[in-house]
């Protein structure tokens, strides 16, 4: 007999072009393919109905997320109580079934009484309250910045419900260290799920790649650095981006070596991955394991990274670290003029095996009743 599960997903897991999403997508595909029949619950507050998701859930049920100024004031955590929703709560009930909730932020059925004898298992994708912490910290705007050290304290004490779950998923090895601590042993490993395709390396240009999402300001300052260390170079940068600030246009402007791709062809960002000799990837929050870190170590060449970026991902020995400009710029210099070999290919694919999706997903059908 089949094994069945709720999924709650904090935003709708399609297309999986950032983070989050990417997680909870390759999770369906995984589970979908170990005979898992899936309801999938999602919030939606912009990126629409998808009917891809049809192809990997029996049913799919959609939330709007009631994004509310006057719930900045409620005691519970912003990003929880925009996702209080009173059908969702009847549906899960009525469906007696296992439920994996997909981030703190799908948790406040958690604290419910009537929930108390169902299976409940949690994908924690953050330390909540040290992201927004971090969030703060990079955040120029003044009201951003006390919404997010708010958002923090809330989330710090909101964590607590945590404690009424079954079992909890944590996404990282350091975050695995501090939630086992904080909730003994009802936390285990579970690496995160991507696209993990290790694709033919296309003929070499010899640039450099930063990528990510540039409307979340620890990327904004990221892509600065980046910029800041080419710019009075000989080597050609690549800022890629679905979204550009002004602050980065402005940057770029005056530096010929500097190119600006707003990634609107279909799977350009998979081709510059294959082309690029060096990517660079700096982080100023040491949160979750970075998605872009794993797709550029799967589909591209040497990989420049700061200690932020490799904390408790396990992946040190397949990047070159860098914390400062002129020990990333040595570095850039110096892996121009080395090769990128197939033992290094190969390495790569040996020490990333513990991202197979297919058994990670087999942890959590094991907990399936």
């Amino acid at each position: 007999m089949s094994k069945r599960i709720h999924i709650v997903s904090f935003d709708v897991p399609y297309p999986p072009n950032y983070g989050g999403v990417v997680d909870v997508f390759y999770k369906l595909k995984a589970l979908k393919e170990l005979g898992v029949k899936i309801v999938l619950h999602t919030f939606e507050y912009g990126r629409g109905e998808q009917k891809e998701l049809n192809k990997y859930c029996d049913e799919v049920y959609y939330y709007k997320r009631k994004v509310s100024f006057k719930l900045q004031f409620s005691i519970l955590p912003f990003i929880v109580k925009t996702r209080e929703n009173a059908l969702l709560k009847k549906r899960l009930l009525a469906a007696n079934s296992a439920i994996l909730f997909e981030g703190l932020h799908t948790t406040f059925l958690l604290k419910d009484k009537a929930f108390k004898n169902l299976k409940k298992i949690v994908r924690l994708h953050n330390i909540e309250h040290h992201y927004y912490n971090g969030l703060a910290k990079s955040e120029t705007k003044l009201w951003k910045k006390l919404f997010f050290k708010i958002e923090a304290l809330r989330l710090r004490k909101y964590q607590a419900v945590l404690k009424n779950a079954e079992h909890l998923f944590s996404i990282s090895l350091a975050e695995q260290k501090y939630f086992s601590n904080v909730f003994r042993t009802k936390s285990t490993y579970l690496p995160v799920f991507s696209d993990l395709n290790f694709k033919d390396l296309l003929p070499q240009e010899n640039y450099v790649l930063w990528h990510g999402d540039l409307r979340v300001s620890d990327n904004i300052k990221s892509a600065l650095f980046a910029i800041d260390v080419v710019k009075n170079t000989q080597y050609k940068l690549i800022i890629a981006s679905s979204f550009l600030p002004e602050i980065i246009k402005q940057q770029c402007k005056d530096h010929h070596n500097i190119v600006i791709d707003t990634l609107e062809k279909e799977n350009v960002l998979e081709e510059l991955l294959l082309k690029a000799k060096v990517n660079l990837l700096f982080t100023y929050q040491a949160t979750g394991i970075k998605l872009k870190l794993l797709n550029a170590l799967a589909k591209s060449r040497f990989v420049i990274v700061n200690d932020l970026m490799i904390d408790g991902s396990g992946l040190s020995d397949l990047c070159v670290v860098a914390n400062s400009k002129q020990e990333v710029l040595h570095q850039i210099n110096q892996l121009m003029n080395l090769s990128f070999t197939e033992n290094d290919r190969e390495m790569r694919k040996e020490l990333m095996q513990p991202f197979d999706v297919k058994v990670n997903a087999q942890k959590i059908v094991d907990l399936l009743d």
